[in-house]
């Protein structure tokens, strides 16, 4: 079977429908959660898959190092490696290589970095960007490109975007003819709108299977990355997914989607579970606090997930505040359960033609806070 997207309802400028790939079916809107080092940490893939996820992320540059993309690929590669048999998304490990700093050089050619484990010199390319997603094997590869932080001058975010536009187009030709994998491209441009059509338009003339907006949640805020996304997937083909990379909090999602987004990626509900924050239909909640060292209650009295069915919060402080590894694990849980909650609800507002609606209970249940502490 072919990669193909079939919209099948749109509310304003939210869109649902269906990524087709071999490997089973995305529901869009879809969330990705990062599995980095091919696991989502503290999570069975098993696991993974009953909190509502179709499709989870990995990370060229972490696997590239480590174990290595060649490793992978004689172990069968990266589906059967992390024991997770649904579509992968890899990144390009453009975005990791251009946070290292001082440990990178920038070329027309690409950037040659050192390894952050063992400092260790290597180079990454478009081509050795398709190469490497190639060995994983993974269902959805994405164009290498330069992310510049913000804020950055027009200057060099015109720079950046003109320079990652070439790579995309020798992305392209790399990747070559791959029946039922899909190539993305990626649209860069900061935050000024004359760059993020020339972007578009660039990469719409190479054509690809889907179309990411990249360089958002870098630094710029959220009103400045709302103010992007008014008018960027506008400039995308209506027929193709929209991916937006790196985001986000529940009302970055709902605000992307609101906007015409249908996939995204974020470590946040995975790290913040390790970290006792948890996400709730009346918003965020720190499991440290003294707060809840006796409250018998659930996280969330209406949520499913085995963190709400069968723990208190006494004992959820409990075990974190005791370091225990269930901790990171039934939060975890929690929070990616959370998050393919938000998604399901947007799907079913879309189309019944009544997101307008679910996203103002959205807010207004966040806007409560907390249950009162006992």
């Amino acid at each position: 079977m072919t990669f193909r997207f079939r919209l099948q309802a749109t509310d304003g400028m939210a869109r649902t429908g269906v990524i087709d790939t071999p490997r089973g079916e995305v529901r869009t809107p879809a969330f990705m959660p990062v599995g980095t080092a091919a696991t989502v940490k503290a999570m069975l893939p098993g696991s993974v898959r009953e909190t509502g996820a179709d499709i989870v992320l990995g990370n060229t540059y972490h696997l590239m190092l480590r174990p290595t993309a060649e490793r992978i690929a004689g172990l069968g590669g990266l589906h059967r490696f992390m024991n997770w048999e649904r579509p992968i998304l890899t990144d390009s490990g453009g975005f990791q290589v251009m946070s290292l700093a001082g440990l990178r050089k920038l070329t027309e050619e690409g950037v040659t970095f050192k390894s952050h484990i063992d400092g260790s010199r290597h180079e990454l390319t478009p081509e050795r960007s398709m190469e490497i997603q190639r060995l994983l094997g993974s269902d959805i590869v994405m164009c290498f490109d330069e992310c510049p932080a913000l804020p950055a001058s027009d200057d060099e975010v015109a720079r950046a975007m003109r320079l990652s536009m070439r790579w995309a187009e020798r992305s392209k030709d790399a990747f070559g003819d791959r029946p039922g994998h899909a190539l993305f491209g990626i649209m860069q441009g900061g935050v000024t709108q004359e760059l993020r059509e020339e972007s578009a338009r660039a990469l719409v003339d190479i054509g690809f299977d889907g179309y990411a907006v990249g360089g958002l949640a870098v630094g710029e805020g959220q009103e400045a990355m709302f103010g992007v996304l008014d008018y960027a997937p506008g400039y995308l083909p209506t027929d193709k997914p929209r991916y937006l990379m790196g985001v986000g909090k529940p009302d970055d999602i709902v605000g992307a989607v609101k906007r015409g987004i249908d996939m995204m990626d974020c470590v946040l509900p995975s790290r913040s579970g390790r970290t006792g924050q948890v996400f709730t239909r009346h918003g965020v909640l720190n499991i440290k606090n003294a707060r809840h060292q006796d409250d018998p209650r659930p996280l969330d009295d209406q949520c499913s997930c085995p963190a709400c069915r069968g723990y208190s919060r006494a004992y959820l402080h409990h075990v974190f505040r005791s370091q225990e590894i269930i901790s990171s694990m039934l939060l975890t849980w929690h929070n990616l359960h959370y998050y393919q909650q938000i998604m399901a609800g947007m799907r079913g507002a879309i189309a019944e033609g009544r997101f307008a609606d679910w996203e103002a209970a959205f807010h207004k249940e966040r806007e409560a806070g907390d249950i009162a502490p006992l």
